[in-house]
């Protein structure tokens, strides 16, 4: 299967992203025939997290510092805890956030990665789903939160939980093929 073939799709991450919502989508992306880069504030590895373990390391592809938006089709947002509470207040991730947006660009959040949406002032009125324990926040902030394994509205894909990486994988090749 070659839907992504001459795609490449950033993954923005810091230390304490969920691990299995960083690894199954890069790994569905992959085999879709993207090229995928892990981008950081971090200079050379960010750590994962499963459950309440810290667990393997990944090798940071660029740096947030370095990360140009025009050099990527599609971003994609892994949740955990610690992951987005660190980047929503990064000035220059939520810039790089908004640089997708602005062109046009498909971005998708799994569990709390709805977080740096909200940052981003980018859920007013669309609708969206996530972890449970951040549905207030995104309603307090505009969204439409749905109960649902996916939901897609325009260029936003969100997502509530690994269980649901399967839907959320299939969505984001079809999506992210069509850009």
């Amino acid at each position: 299967m070659e839907k992504l073939k001459d795609k490449k799709i950033a993954i923005l991450v810091a230390d304490g992203f969920e691990e299995i919502e960083l690894s199954s989508p890069k790994e569905a992306l992959e085999n879709a025939g993207a090229k995928t880069h892990i981008i950081s504030p971090s200079k050379t590895k960010v750590r994962s997290k499963k459950g309440d373990e810290w667990s393997k390391e990944y090798v940071v592809d660029v740096t947030l510092q370095e990360a140009e938006e025009n050099k990527y089709d599609a971003l994609l947002l892994p949740g955990g805890v610690i992951n987005p509470d660190k980047l929503r207040t990064n000035k220059t991730a939520i810039a790089l956030i908004n640089a997708f947006w602005e062109r046009n660009k498909p971005i998708a959040a799994i569990c709390h990665g709805p977080q740096l949406l909200i940052n981003a002032d980018l859920v007013r009125g669309k609708k969206m789903t996530s972890v449970e324990a951040i549905k207030i926040d995104l309603i307090n902030a505009g969204a439409i939160w749905e109960d649902a394994a996916v939901v897609i509205d325009e260029g936003l894909i969100s997502s509530r939980t690994p269980e649901d990486l399967p839907a959320f994988n299939k969505a984001i090749i079809n999506v992210f093929a069509r850009t």
